[in-house]
């Protein structure tokens, strides 16, 4: 607007989505500097040398140094005149960006391919992948907006007065513009570190064609193809559909709420996964009349007596839940509500319905292996979750597919965890080890992760189901307790809201297989006690830990209570 003369637009919202668009369509940098709104200027200008390619001097990390393998995956002078690339990668997401610019810091020559098909809904977003834009940073910001509205009523029982009746209203549209404009800075970054990495980013869905090209359609529909020595798959997922007739003209998923221009409304939130409850938490939260429509148990693959504590805490806090049903028809009305019928998961009893303004379906995630066409390079994926099988051979190992030179990473790679630092993690050492000669493999064990619910849930190991059932019951020994953190005593709320509990081998020494905690902040704690059970740290360990007091932390250094004895593990008091 700037280059021609036009006006701004006056209204900060549209000078925003100006901007918005200008990322996701692809604008060039320096052309994206006139679009922005002056206001933003600090927040999104780069660094004049984060824009210009530049070759720096690069240290390999200690293993690849030290490592004795045979480098025969290191571009050759033969293999940089027979392919377009030494490394192609097929997805922008955060393990695709991270191998990429690892790859080309040892001197690969290295492409990203990133598309983003829209949903159903006609939702699209800049490079980044589904945990920045469509994932964990926006729904952790919303997750934050309810937070604040309880800190703003505690703070009436901490002295803080309000004028007017200090009653509190949301504007959803705010909100979401704020997260968008923060998201956009996030994909503007991004793509100018991988100007600076000197890595060639395209616009376009890649489609294998062999196991060393693929084709290139953009956004315009013009095709190309190019090829490269080796290609990492790194796609991620999509939200799966329910298969009823009208859902996709009715229904919305995780990849349109976060950038929802209309506030939701009453809300009906299909399936039990993390990211239903933690949607329907934070709509809660905000003050919306949001039900949690489930067929069996929530968050499966967790420890379901935290998983149940924390249906109880949002239960008791506003969320609806209907348990053990599915959807069986979902129609707009001429009112513009939608209405969904329901019927028993067993089949038998009777059929029920109800009228939401918004349908959230969030029942899981497919893999885009079909997408990316990788049955024409070879690859073998799996037959139910069409994720990539990796062989765990090679320089590749876990993430070595059934085609020598084809790897997977993140969420397209079956039987890990879908977690945005383990596809970080694992794409930085799989590029250490086909470009910089190192052979530190990845290590999935142990890996730490939190549920973003009104009750937040962090947990590392095992859940209490699975230590017994690989450990036997009589070898497990649980320590546990609730608690009540000291912040929420002068509000007087939240008696015994929180819960800890420490799963130990009693034939290894007590080593820890499992630590879970339920309250706020728990992120921040089991990240740091994720250490200890890679150390294989053991429950004499973590007695000996002074904690830090008062913090709800300090709550795994004085655990005694087992369930074994069957003691009452309800606090009484800080």
């Amino acid at each position: 607007r700037a280059s021609s003369g036009e006006e701004s637009p006056q209204s900060s919202p549209e000078r925003a989505k100006i901007l918005r668009r200008a990322v996701r369509s692809g604008a060039q940098p320096f052309r994206l500097l006139l679009t922005q709104r002056p206001a933003c200027r600090p927040r999104f200008l780069p660094n004049v040398a984060a824009i210009l390619p530049q070759k720096r001097p690069f240290s390999a990390p200690a293993e690849a140094k030290n490592s004795s393998l045979n480098h025969s995956h290191s571009a050759t002078p033969e293999k940089m005149a027979t392919y377009d690339y030494d490394l192609l990668i097929i997805g922008g997401g955060s393990g695709g960006l991270a191998c990429s610019k690892e790859a080309a810091a040892l001197g690969a020559r290295v492409a990203v391919c990133d598309f983003v098909t829209p949903s159903a809904q006609g939702t699209t977003w800049g490079l980044g992948g589904t945990c920045v834009n469509v994932g964990c940073i926006p729904k952790k910001l919303m997750h934050q907006a309810t937070l604040v509205a309880e800190y703003a009523e505690d703070a009436k029982s901490y002295g803080w007065k309000f004028a007017g009746d200090g009653s509190k209203t949301h504007d959803w549209e705010t909100m979401v513009n704020n997260i968008q404009d923060h998201i956009c800075s996030l994909n503007f970054r991004y793509r100018t570190e991988l100007r600076e990495k000197s890595v060639k980013y395209l616009n376009s869905l890649a489609r294998f064609v062999d196991a060393h090209t693929v084709e290139l359609t953009d956004k315009k529909g013009n095709t190309s193809t190019c090829t490269a020595d080796k290609i990492v798959v790194a796609t991620g997922g999509r939200p799966k559909y329910l298969g009823l007739p009208n859902e996709k003209e009715c229904c919305i998923t995780s990849d349109d709420l976060f950038s929802l221009q209309k506030a939701p409304g009453k809300t009906l939130v299909v399936g039990a996964s993390y990211v239903a409850l933690e949607c329907a938490g934070f709509l809660s939260g905000l003050g919306y009349d949001a039900t949690v429509m489930m067929r069996s148990i929530p968050l499966r693959g967790f420890d379901q007596q935290c998983a149940e504590h924390i249906c109880t805490y949002m239960q008791t806090h506003g969320t609806r839940f209907i348990r053990g049903v599915i959807p069986s028809a979902i129609e707009k009305l001429d009112s513009g509500k939608i209405k969904v019928s329901w019927k028993p998961t067993a089949g038998e009893g009777e059929m029920a319905s109800d009228e939401y303004d918004t349908v959230l379906i969030a029942i899981g995630r497919y893999a885009l292996t079909d997408e990316c066409n990788a049955a024409a390079a070879g690859i073998e994926t799996h037959p139910s979750s069409k994720k990539i099988v990796g062989k765990g051979i090679g320089i590749g190992g876990t993430e070595q597919s059934s085609v020598e030179n084809v790897f997977a990473i993140g969420d397209v790679l079956h039987g890990y965890d879908e977690l945005t630092p383990v596809a970080i993690r694992a794409g930085v050492l799989l590029a250490r080890r086909l470009f910089g000669g190192s052979d530190k493999q990845m290590d999935y064990a142990h890996v730490p992760t939190t549920v973003f619910t009104p009750v937040e849930y962090g947990c590392v190991g095992l859940a209490e189901e699975d230590a017994i059932a690989k450990y036997g019951e009589d070898d497990i020994e649980v320590y546990h307790t609730a608690f009540k953190p000291l912040e929420l005593t002068v509000p007087q709320r939240g008696d015994n809201a929180c819960y800890a509990k420490v799963i130990c081998s009693l034939s290894d020494k007590k080593r820890i297989v499992g630590m879970h905690i339920l309250g706020w902040h728990c992120g921040e704690i089991i990240q740091g006690f994720a250490i200890g059970l890679k150390l294989k740290a053991t429950m004499d360990d973590l007695e000996d830990l002074v904690g830090i007091h008062p913090t709800a932390a300090e709550i795994f250094t004085t655990l005694k209570i087992t369930k074994r004895s069957g003691g009452d593990y309800m606090s009484a008091g800080c």
